[in-house]
């Protein structure tokens, strides 16, 4: 089968397709016939970062039809369409523990349901377990324009947060956002993100921010947060080192929050997929959640893919198709 895989280097690892084996069904795994795979900025570092060992297929995410159950699992069938978080999902077969996937309606291409699991998993765990948003509250979301930011702002919406705040240098994304839920657009190439919240929740403060920028907007964020307001860092694209002023830490009593699945032990990766499928899958089959996929790209093409994100142009998701 077709896998893309990194090839380790002293200089930084090296992407690939490689024809390897099919992987061999064991008795409390499912193997699935991989139709789509989300495409993710994470592994385009991690594939750079490796400069050692043995090669490695690449992916956490992935939809397609269950093709083989192993003999101790009762809750899948074979010809399920279904979608998942994994490892190794960007190729075109692929192992999954039962519990972490989850169905996908019939109403749902396989380009959407690969954009779900990595976006919906990590902005469920960042919004609802780690920043415990709750219906009447305020959130803001920097660098509003990716796949977890989308995932986001839509569950914040549909969890009733008033108002829903996105930040972005780029007004036309901004525009764009007003479809997934979004009350409020701070441009921060023209417009102090302090000012705007502090005059839109009425000098209150935001309950929640979810931080995917990092280090240029950790100032500001602190200072935009109302008393008792949860900073959840899910990624530090501008930069990982800032300072903080432990009087507003103090004053705000403030929870300062790290999500990341790469310390996770398996059973609470697992966990994390099982708590967004629980309160997620209800409004993926009523329609109620709305779709960013940016381009799509064959898995023969995961180098134009790959420089395409690192352009950090796109808007949504960008989708692996394999045939």
């Amino acid at each position: 089968m077709k896998a893309v895989r990194v090839i380790p280097h002293p200089d930084g690892g090296r992407i690939e397709v490689q024809e390897i084996a099919r992987p061999t069904v064991g008795p409390r795994q499912v193997l699935v016939r991989v139709r789509a795979s989300g495409l993710n900025r994470g592994e385009i570092t991690q594939a750079k970062d490796k400069r050692s060992g043995d090669a490695m297929t690449v992916g956490v995410e992935f939809a397609g039809e269950v093709a083989e159950v192993g003999s101790e699992v009762t809750a899948w069938r074979e010809g399920d369409r279904v979608m998942g978080h994994g490892r190794e999902c960007q190729a075109q077969y692929v192992l999954a523990d039962p519990l972490a996937i989850m169905p996908v309606p019939s109403t749902i291409s396989w380009t959407e349901a690969a954009s779900f699991p990595n976006a919906f998993i990590t902005a469920h765990d960042a919004v609802i377990t780690n920043g415990q948003l709750q219906p009447g509250e305020s959130i803001l979301v920097n660098g509003a324009s990716g796949g977890v930011a989308w995932a986001a702002l839509q569950i914040a919406s549909l969890w009733q947060a008033r108002p829903v705040m996105a930040m972005s240098r780029s007004a036309e994304k901004l525009a764009r956002l007003a479809e997934f839920g979004v009350d409020v657009g701070i441009d921060s190439s023209r417009e102090s993100q302090v000012e705007k919240v502090m005059s839109t929740t009425e000098k209150r403060g935001v309950d929640v921010i979810i931080d995917l920028v990092g280090a240029p907007v950790f100032e500001a964020n602190v200072k935009s947060m109302a008393v008792g307001g949860r900073y959840v860092n899910v990624a530090r694209l501008g930069g990982r080192e800032a300072q903080l002023d432990l009087e507003q830490l103090w004053l705000k009593r403030l929870k300062l929050i790290g999500v990341t699945f790469r310390t996770r032990s398996e059973q609470e990766r697992l966990q994390c997929v099982q708590a967004c499928a629980r309160d997620m899958l209800p409004f993926l089959k009523e329609g109620r959640v709305r779709w960013a996929i940016d381009s799509n790209f064959a898995l023969d093409d995961i180098h134009a893919a790959h420089a395409y994100m690192m352009q950090a142009q796109h808007f949504g998701k960008i989708v692996l198709t394999i045939d």
